[in-house]
C-alpha cells in the first residue's frame, strides 16, 4: 500500500512540474515576442542595433558600388578637410600619441642616472680595464635603474638587447657600446616623435618646408650653430634641409621618408654638431656640409654670379672650382639637371640656386649612390644607358686640352680609357653601365678623371699623395 500510493504521489508531482499551467505558458511566449521586438530593451542595447543596422546598411552599399566598379577595391581615401571634425579628431588622436611616447622616453637625467648605474655595478676587466657585466649584472642593474628611474627603463634591459652586444670569453659584454646605444635609440625616437609633430597630414613623409622647421627647431640645440647671425638661419635650413632631399629623395617627388631620414647618414652628420667647436677640426668643419662654415657656400653662389640676376648661366658655371671642370660636363649638367624655360631668354637655361646645390653635392659625394645617378646620367651623351668607348674618348678629350694645356706630359688617350676598363671591369666588355660603377668600388674616381682635369692629376699621382698623408714615424 505505501509503495503503491508513493508511486502515485510521484508520477502525479512529476507531471505538474514538467507541464507547467497555459497562463504560465502564455506569459513566457509573450514576453519573448516582447523582447524580441525590442521594445522592452535599454537605451545602450537600442543603439547597438541600431548601429549595427547602419553599418550592414553600408557595408551592402559598399559591396554594390564595387560589384558594378568592376570589383576593383578602392585604394584612395581622401583626406579629411581642414576645420573638419574627422581632422580635428584625427589631430587630437595624434597629438595623445605623440604625447604618450614622449612620456615613456628617457630624458636626460634619466640617461645620467643610467650611466651611474651602470658604472657603478659593473666589473674592470683586468686585461685590458674596460668596464664590463656579465647578464646577472645586467639584471642587477635593469632592478636599481627601474628603482631610481621607473619602467619606462625595463625594454632596453631585455634578454635579446643583451645578446646584440659582443662578448668576452667570460660571457661579458661592454657597458659603455651598450649605453651608446640606449642613448641612439633615444635619440633617434624623440626626432621621430619631433618630425611626426611637423608633418602637418600625417602620411608620414616631410615636405621642403616642414623639413627646415624641424632643422630650425634643432638649432639653439647645436652647440656649433650658436654664433649663426639671424639674418642667416633661413637660409641655413633651406642649405640644409636641401641635402636631406638629394639623398632621401632620390625620385625628386618633393617629399621625404621619415624613416628614411631617421636611417640616414644626414641626420648623423648634423647631429655632430653638437659637439663643442673647439672638440672639432677645421678640416671636420669644413666637410660637414651642416657646418655654418660650410653653410656659407651661398656666398660661392654670388660670387659666380656675375650678372647679378640670380642664377649662373653655362660661362659663370665655368668659373666653379677655378676652371678645371670639362665643358661638355657643364653642358651635359645643363641638358640633363637644368629646367628649360624657368630662367633664362629664349631656349638658354640657367642654373637656379636650388639646382646649384644639387650640382655641389653630386661633385661632394661622387662615391654614393645618389652622387653617381646624378653624374651618370651626364656622361652618358646619348641618353642609352650605358657608356662606350666612343663616350670615353668623348667624354677624356676635354681633360686631355685641360692637362696638355696645363704644362703636363703627353697622354695617350686610349691608354687612359684601357685603364677605366680594367678599373670597372664590367659585366658587358662593351660598355660601362650605372650598376657597374657602383660595384666596381671606385665609380668616384672613374667619374672624376672624366669630368675634372684636377681629378685626373690625383688619380695620377696617387702614389705620391698617399705618401705624403702617411704619419712620419
Amino acid at each position: 500500500m505505501y509503495s503503491g500510493s508513493s508511486d502515485g504521489e510521484s508520477h502525479e508531482a512529476t507531471t505538474q512540474w514538467d507541464t507547467p499551467p497555459a497562463p504560465s505558458k502564455l506569459w513566457v511566449r509573450n514576453l519573448r515576442r516582447y523582447i524580441g521586438s525590442g521594445a522592452g530593451l535599454g537605451s545602450e542595447a537600442s543603439m547597438e542595433l541600431a548601429t549595427k543596422k547602419i553599418l550592414l546598411d553600408l557595408f551592402k552599399e559598399k559591396q554594390q558600388k564595387s560589384a558594378g566598379a568592376g570589383a576593383i577595391p578602392s585604394f584612395y581615401k581622401k583626406k579629411p578637410e581642414v576645420g573638419s571634425i574627422s581632422h580635428r579628431v584625427q589631430r587630437l588622436a595624434k597629438y595623445r600619441f605623440l604625447k604618450k611616447q614622449s612620456d615613456i622616453l628617457l630624458n636626460a637625467d634619466d640617461l645620467d642616472a643610467m650611466w651611474v648605474c651602470l658604472r657603478e655595478n659593473c666589473v674592470i676587466d683586468d686585461s685590458t680595464g674596460a668596464e664590463k657585466m656579465n647578464y646577472e649584472d645586467f639584471c642587477h642593474i635593469a632592478s636599481i635603474c627601474t628603482e631610481h628611474i621607473g619602467q619606462k627603463c625595463l625594454r632596453f634591459f631585455c634578454p635579446s638587447n643583451f645578446m646584440k652586444f659582443e662578448k668576452d670569453e667570460s660571457g661579458r659584454i661592454a657597458i659603455l657600446p651598450f649605453y651608446l646605444y640606449v642613448m641612439r635609440t633615444v635619440s633617434l625616437t624623440q626626432a621621430r616623435i619631433d618630425m611626426s609633430e611637423i608633418d602637418e597630414d600625417s602620411d608620414g613623409f616631410l615636405q621642403p618646408h616642414e623639413m627646415e622647421a624641424y632643422i630650425n627647431g634643432l638649432i639653439p640645440n647645436l652647440a656649433q650653430l650658436h654664433d649663426m647671425p639671424a639674418a642667416f638661419v633661413q637660409m641655413y635650413c633651406r642649405i640644409a634641409a636641401h641635402k636631406f632631399f638629394f639623398f632621401c629623395d632620390p625620385n625628386r617627388r618633393g617629399k621625404a621618408c621619415i624613416k628614411k631620414v631617421l636611417l640616414s647618414n644626414c641626420l648623423q652628420e648634423l647631429m655632430e654638431l653638437h659637439q663643442e667647436s673647439e672638440e672639432v677640426t677645421d678640416t671636420e668643419h669644413a666637410e660637414n656640409w651642416f657646418s655654418l662654415t660650410s653653410a656659407q657656400r651661398i656666398y660661392m653662389f654670388l660670387a659666380l654670379d656675375k650678372d647679378m640676376n640670380g642664377t649662373l648661366s653655362k660661362q659663370e658655371l665655368k668659373e666653379y672650382a677655378e676652371g678645371t671642370l670639362t665643358e661638355i660636363f657643364i653642358e651635359r649638367v645643363f641638358d640633363e639637371h637644368v629646367r628649360r624655360g624657368k630662367t633664362g631668354v629664349g631656349n638658354n637655361r640657367e642654373m637656379d640656386f636650388e639646382s646649384f646645390l644639387d650640382f655641389v653635392l653630386a661633385l661632394e659625394n661622387k662615391d654614393t649612390p645618389e652622387g653617381l645617378t646624378y653624374l651618370f646620367r651626364c656622361l652618358d651623351l646619348n641618353g642609352r644607358g650605358f657608356l662606350t668607348t666612343a663616350d670615353i674618348h668623348s667624354l677624356f678629350r676635354d681633360v686631355h686640352r685641360k692637362w696638355t694645356e696645363g704644362g703636363n706630359y703627353e697622354l695617350c688617350i686610349e691608354d687612359v680609357r684601357d685603364e677605366i676598363w680594367d678599373m670597372v671591369k664590367p659585366v658587358d666588355p662593351l660598355r660601362i653601365t650605372l650598376a657597374d660603377l657602383l660595384a666596381c668600388k671606385q665609380g668616384g674616381t672613374v667619374t672624376s678623371m672624366l669630368i675634372d682635369v684636377r681629378g685626373f692629376w690625383a688619380h695620377d699621382n696617387r702614389e705620391n699623395l698617399l705618401q705624403e698623408e702617411e704619419p712620419e714615424l
